[in-house]
């Protein structure tokens, strides 16, 4: 019984210590689930996990008949709980979508909190690893690689004053930018003229110029340019 405690122990403890380090990565990145939401994922599907385990522990049968416990449907159980605390953390912002990446990496801190929960600790130890060199590495490489660049770009102009669609989309382009899903609206109780668009780029060299170019329009009141990124 003693070494079962022991063996319980070190399964729980070797889950938290994947979850925390994982989340790290995570909070270093300024995310919301971080390190202590990882550590509490991997450590309660560990948890759950040794329900089915050790079920000897805590499950008597009756008149010598035994009921057998499946572990593969608490994973699939717990897999699919996860889904919903995944959703949480994906966040819709105009046309950008964020928290993709962190809710993958929720997901996977479950797959490894189980791994450890049943002891299978060469593969949980393995699915760790790749999850940190994806979270880590991969992203150094994404940075080397060149990329489309996505960008939310509002402006304002006086409605007197608006300046010429064909005319912003010629100083858009000078900046190497392309046009899509261009919006009009009027603001402030019509007194406003507001374009609304996204904007697309390799890479994100032009923003800079673009935002002083803006700077020192006189006709323009107000704008921005807020990049659609994970």
């Amino acid at each position: 019984m003693s070494d079962d405690y022991i063996e319980i122990s070190f399964r729980l403890v070797a889950a938290l210590a994947a979850g925390g380090i994982i989340g790290l990565e995570r909070s270093y990145r300024g995310r919301a689930a971080g390190f202590r939401t990882h550590a509490l994922v991997c450590l309660a599907s560990s948890l759950l996990m040794l329900v089915t385990v050790y079920e000897s522990q805590w499950f008597s049968s009756q008149g010598g008949s035994r009921v057998v416990v499946d572990p593969t449907r608490m994973a699939q159980g717990i897999m699919t709980g996860i889904g919903f605390l995944g959703a949480g953390v994906i966040v819709k912002e105009g046309l950008s979508v964020r928290g993709l990446t962190t809710a993958g990496s929720i997901w996977v801190t479950a797959a490894i909190g189980i791994l450890t929960g049943i002891g299978f600790y060469f593969a949980a130890g393995i699915g760790a690893v790749l999850t940190l060199g994806t979270l880590s590495v991969f992203r150094w490489i994404e940075s080397k690689i060149p990329t489309e660049f996505y960008a939310n770009f509002s402006v304002r102009f006086a409605r007197d004053a608006v300046m010429p669609e064909t005319r912003l989309r010629r100083l858009v382009s000078e900046h190497g930018f392309t046009v899509y899903n261009l919006n009009y609206r009027l603001v402030a109780e019509g007194a406003q003229f507001e374009y609304r668009m996204v904007l697309r780029a390799v890479g994100e060299d032009g923003v800079r110029a673009l935002s002083d170019a803006l700077k020192g329009d006189a006709t323009v009141i107000e704008y921005r340019i807020a990049p659609a990124s994970d």
